[in-house]
């Protein structure tokens, strides 16, 4: 199947030569349950007016069987993902029917299809962003062609079947089915049209979904609206009431703080299985990963990830729906903003008030990785086809987006950039828009200058640096400064500053404005004061920069950082303490050994289990990348010796013990003691006290004795029968595989090379199960195969499969370095994978470079 790639170039001539109006689909998905049938038959009517004769229609289907235009018939020329179409009327008044066999999906992209092994059902949904619309139905794929959509679904009578808008009519026929020959009933179910609305947001689903439901009304009583949360049967005990209840306070909040009624009639929240992202938009159908529904014991921070993602979807019917970018160089323009919106509103209208925390401690960690790739790219990036789009659904588009609107937010006013969405709104509702066009509306509310604040902001990459200069004389402050230092020109920070005493208490804080392009910021304020235990750069996480430390500072930190206590003020200052910790543990500034020990004296001590749980990842991975090999085993043996009395001494069915026992596991895994196993075995039967032996906790410590080859068969199995869920299957997958042997790993690297043999969820244990603890020696071997079958797989596999494929195989060893500069100069590799490769290789080379720094 072709994978064409739409240039914005191709985007550009068709948004000026067409003119759409409406969409008419029939998915007729009724002999889905038999998994024999790979393919469902779909019609796409068209109606649009163009001033092209020669126009190509995308459809990533198995064939097209008729094509009209204008009701006679066409010659079909389906070539490489593409319809072309010849001699059209221009100026006129055009409507093309084409009929097609769209295949079912098991990637997670189009319509994707899975079993569910616990009750034998099937379950349907789609995801589509950003050009997947196209495996579905014919269309123009491109997100400023919107149009109106009226769809018709037919599927089994007794299923739930979906779209982006309310059901309409339901018409009852018989069928019979294609494997069992049985006479069934079919629903054709037809929904109302849609507002103007982009291909990549339509949204199909189909399946015996169990649901819930309640009834929305607006503060103001002028808009009520059907709530409803949907999962597969099995999972039906799991759909917790909390999940309405955050849907209707983000709807309070958003109607209130946007000022335009929710346009898209019903809101139904989708939890589906083998999903490839956390959660997707679409009006009316949002999809979510089922991993939000709490199979197991969650921690708070859990509730509170969930929540952030609920209202970050929710943000999206207006950012994103209802205004759309016109192209994906302005992706941004709907990702950073309901980032940014997803832990406002969580902050301001729910009980997760520490979502800004949350934010600073955990996300922001993702942007500054990424933005010291060699990919790294303006917020603002140039996107010249979809292919690159898709890969900039990265950390810079959502995290550090996200951070640049915190920052602007604290620069214009948080009242006047609420005033500028909601004119921004009005003026382009139902259509597509750019960057400018919000800045228009935000000029409407502030005299600041915005064209200067977006070029240092919008069109550069990578972070500042701001570090604190200071001279102390008689414990005076003499002079305090802010250098500012950055790879081009620095950038405006509007910052805070803190000041805290010997006990680490806040003593001043300074709100400074340094100028783009400035070297050192002088803080006249500061002279006179008492000389402080710890400066504080970005003390309430307003901007986007990393945070360096004085000497005195970091001394504090090292010694005492649990000490920094009080409320939500200070936990939020622990987490920009906690990012700047590690952006100079990654950047070999700070040794690794100071990072892990501080961690193990002082996260444990942490009231938010986010930025408890966000540091235990980070010590582990420090330990497995960032020391140098001979002093890693040592090591492990003393981070999993630690963990494991912090497991024995934690309260009892608190957070804190879960969050630790998940740690602890993943050290018990790889430390070289024997005692990992026994502790493993001693979690596994249930001999830690308040610890809820949930299926999470349950696959996660048998995967863990199977990697270190101590548990036997018969327990996987026994683990299999009791998880009896499709997500149970994939677990059981994971673990089986998970046993260091040679056999192992020569199956996993051969089998997740098959297109179509897995899931992506199974993809995505098998990887794992590769890469577990103890595994490199096994999997070395594997470095140059590697390399030689990397075009195969890009070619084989749909995007988002082999992205995870290979970046589960790359070779973590030196010698990856010079084996991806070769292979990226044999031949033309594409634009995509490429940027995959380059992100793999700086991984290794960060983690050599900071074992050299040691």
């Amino acid at each position: 199947m072709s994978q064409a790639n739409l240039t914005h170039i191709e985007a550009q001539f068709r948004a000026e030569a067409l003119t759409l109006s409406a969409y008419h689909l029939h998915l007729d998905i009724s002999q889905a349950a038999n998994h024999e049938e790979k393919a469902y038959p779909v019609t796409s009517r068209i109606e649009f007016r163009t001033t092209e004769p020669e126009l190509f229609i995308d459809y990533l289907g198995a064939d097209v069987t008729a094509l009209t235009i204008n009701n006679e018939p066409a010659d079909v020329d389906f070539r490489d993902g593409r319809i072309y179409l010849h001699d059209l009327p221009i100026n006129e008044d055009l409507t093309v029917e084409i009929a097609g066999l769209s295949s079912y999906s098991r990637s997670g992209q189009g319509l994707h299809r899975m079993h569910d092994t616990a009750d034998g059902k099937s379950y349907l949904y789609s995801h589509l962003e950003p050009s997947d619309a196209r495996r579905i139905f014919p269309c123009f794929e491109q997100p400023d062609l919107k149009a109106r959509f009226h769809v018709k679904l037919s599927a089994p009578a007794e299923w739930e079947i979906l779209s982006n808008q309310p059901e309409i009519s339901r018409k009852i026929s018989s069928a019979t089915s294609s494997d069992s020959g049985e006479v069934a009933e079919v629903a054709t179910v037809e929904f109302a049209e849609t507002p103007l609305l982009s291909t990549y947001l339509t949204s199909f689903a189909a399946g015996p979904y169990a649901s819930k439901k309640q009834t929305w009304t607006a503060p103001d009583e002028s808009l009520t609206v059907e709530l409803r949360s949907l999962a597969r049967a099995s999972m039906a005990d799991f759909l917790d009431d909390e999940i309405l209840e955050l849907t209707a306070q983000g709807m309070d909040f958003f109607h209130e703080n946007f000022d335009f009624p929710y346009p898209w009639g019903k809101y139904d929240s989708i939890f589906v299985p083998e999903y490839n992202l956390g959660a997707m938009e679409n009006p009316g159908l949002v999809t979510f990963t089922e991993s939000y529904l709490f199979r197991s014991a969650p921690t708070r921070s859990q509730h509170a990830a969930r929540t952030n993602t609920i209202l970050h979807e929710m943000s999206h019917m207006w950012f994103g729906d209802l205004v759309t970018p016109q192209w994906w160089d302005d992706l941004w323009l709907k990702e950073s903003f309901a980032e940014y919106m997803g832990a406002d509103s969580s902050g301001h209208s729910t009980q997760y008030v520490e979502a800004w925390t949350n934010f600073a401690g955990s996300r922001k960690n993702w942007a500054y990785a990424q933005d010291q790739l060699p990919t790294t790219h303006p917020i603002k990036a140039e996107i010249p086809d979809v292919d690159a789009a898709r890969q900039n659904f990265d950390g810079i588009t959502y995290a550090k987006g996200a951070a640049v609107l915190k920052q602007l937010v604290h620069y214009v006013g948080r009242d006047e950039f609420y005033s500028g969405a909601r004119d921004y709104f009005k003026a382009h509702a139902f259509a597509a828009a750019t960057f400018d066009d919000l800045l228009d509306s935000l000029r409407n509310h502030t005299d600041r200058d915005l064209d200067t604040w977006s070029d240092a902001w919008l069109k550069t990459s990578g972070p500042d640096t701001l570090t604190p200069e200071i001279t102390v004389t008689d414990d005076a402050i003499e002079s305090l400064g802010i250098a500012a230092t950055a790879e081009g020109a620095t950038r405006p920070h509007r910052v805070s500053i803190s000041l805290f005493d010997a006990s680490l208490a806040r003593t001043d804080t300074f709100d400074v404005d340094i100028a783009a392009g400035s070297s050192t910021t002088t803080i006249a304020e500061a002279q006179g004061k008492p000389a402080p235990s710890l400066i504080l750069i970005n003390d309430g996480d307003h901007t986007y920069a990393k945070v360096r430390f004085d000497d005195t500072s970091l001394e504090s930190l090292r010694g005492r950082l649990s000490e920094l206590r009080g409320g939500a003020e200070e936990e939020l200052s622990r987490a920009v303490i906690w990012t700047a910790l590690w952006n100079m543990t990654r950047d070999g500034k700070w040794a690794a050994t100071e990072f892990i020990d501080t961690v193990l004296q002082h996260a444990p001590a942490e009231d938010n289990t986010n930025l408890m749980g966000t540091n235990f990842a980070n010590a582990r991975f420090a330990v497995k990348n960032f020391l140098a090999e001979e002093h890693r085993d040592d090591k492990r043996a003393e981070v999993a010796a630690k963990f494991w009395e912090l497991l024995t001494e934690a309260e009892a069915g608190s957070d804190a013990q879960l969050t630790i026992a998940r740690s602890a596991i993943a050290t018990l895994a790889a430390t070289p003691e024997d005692s990992g196993t026994q502790r493993l075995k001693d979690i596994l039967d249930g001999h830690i006290e308040g610890l809820e032996l949930s299926p999470d906790i349950r696959w996660s410590t048998t995967q863990a004795l199977a990697a270190r080859d101590a548990v036997s068969e018969e327990v996987l199995e026994e683990q299999r029968h009791r998880d009896n869920t499709l997500t149970g299957a994939a677990e059981y997958l994971g673990a089986k595989y998970s046993y260091p042997t040679a056999e192992n790993k020569r199956y996993i690297f051969d089998q997740v090379r098959i297109p179509q043999a897995y899931s992506n969820a199974e993809v995505m244990q098998l990887l794992a199960a590769f890469g577990a603890p103890g595994s490199s020696e096994l999997t070395d071997g594997f470095a140059e195969e590697f390399f030689k079958v990397l075009y195969t797989i890009w070619a084989e596999h749909p995007i988002e499969i082999a992205n995870h494929i290979v970046r589960g195989l790359f070779p973590n060893q030196e010698m990856a370095l010079g084996a991806t500069d070769k292979f990226l100069s044999q031949g033309e590799v594409p634009g995509a994978l490429r940027r995959v490769l380059l992100e793999c290789q700086d991984n290794v080379r960060r983690n050599l470079m900071v074992q050299n720094a040691q």
